[in-house]
């Protein structure tokens, strides 16, 4: 379910969007409880290694106002700073609680002790402790599990009742607005127009972006799930498809979401001060009178 790198966000974010009656919420101790279950801190975890190299990449994508290597060795510092367990673990909690009912617990507590429960858990922990090159070669087709048109049409269900592709793609966007806001913030900017520009392009994008991650979300799945029999990707499906299934998979994407934004912004933060410092470095050392350059502004 959770997806690491970038591509599954890639991390894979933000409330769900599926509409739900209002619930109420159960307490931090209670979802704690789930999300141990669920190995949501390990899933997490194990994509932070890979965090840096991917906000530097976004950067690097900023051809409209690109960093020195200066600069983006202080992307790097940012990301690795703020890019911790730690750091995501309360707010995920938080949302977590917030998005779960005393039902949704119970049914997903025994669907996560069951033994298909528990291959799933370690199946989604094995995909998140995939290195990058080997992520890219599964979601591109050179690494495939053998299957069966049935087993296709299971994968097909589950990634729709997971909402991978749409989740993924949240993932993106959300983290692209943290930073920026957060690079904002650090720079001493009004992040509100920031964060306002970078979510209306993201909308602008989106349906391309999740019609396009549809098929490489299958083929990762297909292959994460190589171990699972098809009785056990039913009993999965069976559990994700009911009301409180539905419930867990919002509590799960808004636990993510929130985690993930709140890294988002503290590395956009910590970029943000440390090119101020350098713009205004950069100042004293010209003796120009001038604006800071415009690489102390956030990406759009």
């Amino acid at each position: 379910m959770y997806n690491t790198q970038m591509f599954r966000f890639a991390f894979l974010l933000c409330a769900a969007t599926t509409a739900h009656a209002a619930i109420a919420p159960v307490d931090i101790d209670t979802a704690a409880q789930v999300y141990q279950a669920a190995a949501i801190r390990e899933q997490v975890r194990a994509s932070l290694g890979s965090m840096p190299g991917h906000i530097r990449k976004l950067f690097q994508g900023n051809t409209s106002t690109p960093l020195s290597d200066k600069q983006l060795d202080a992307v790097n510092v940012a990301a690795i700073r703020a890019f911790r367990i730690d750091v995501f673990e309360a707010p995920a909690l938080s949302a977590f609680a917030a998005n779960l009912d005393a039902d949704t617990v119970r049914k997903a507590e025994v669907f996560l002790s069951s033994d298909a429960g528990k291959r799933w858990v370690a199946a989604d922990l094995a995909l998140a402790a995939l290195s990058d090159e080997q992520t890219d070669k599964i979601m591109n087709g050179d690494i495939a599990a053998p299957s069966t048109a049935q087993r296709d049409a299971l994968v097909e269900k589950l990634e729709r009742a997971e909402r991978s592709s749409e989740s993924t793609v949240q993932i993106l966007l959300t983290m692209g607005t943290a930073v920026a806001s957060g690079t904002a913030v650090g720079s001493g900017m009004d992040p509100k127009p920031v964060e306002e520009r970078a979510r209306r392009s993201g909308e602008a994008s989106r349906q391309s972006l999740e019609d396009g991650m549809r098929e490489p979300m299958r083929r990762y799945m297909a292959y994460g799930y190589r171990d699972l029999s098809d009785a056990d990707l039913k009993h999965v499906l069976s559990f994700l498809q009911s009301s409180p299934g539905k419930q867990y998979i919002s509590a799960y994407l808004a636990s993510l979401g929130a985690g993930f934004y709140a890294m988002g912004r503290r590395c956009g933060e910590q970029l943000g001060e440390s090119l101020r410092e350098m713009a205004m470095a950069q100042l004293l050392n010209e003796g120009a009178d001038h604006e800071p350059p415009a690489a102390v502004r956030p990406p759009k």
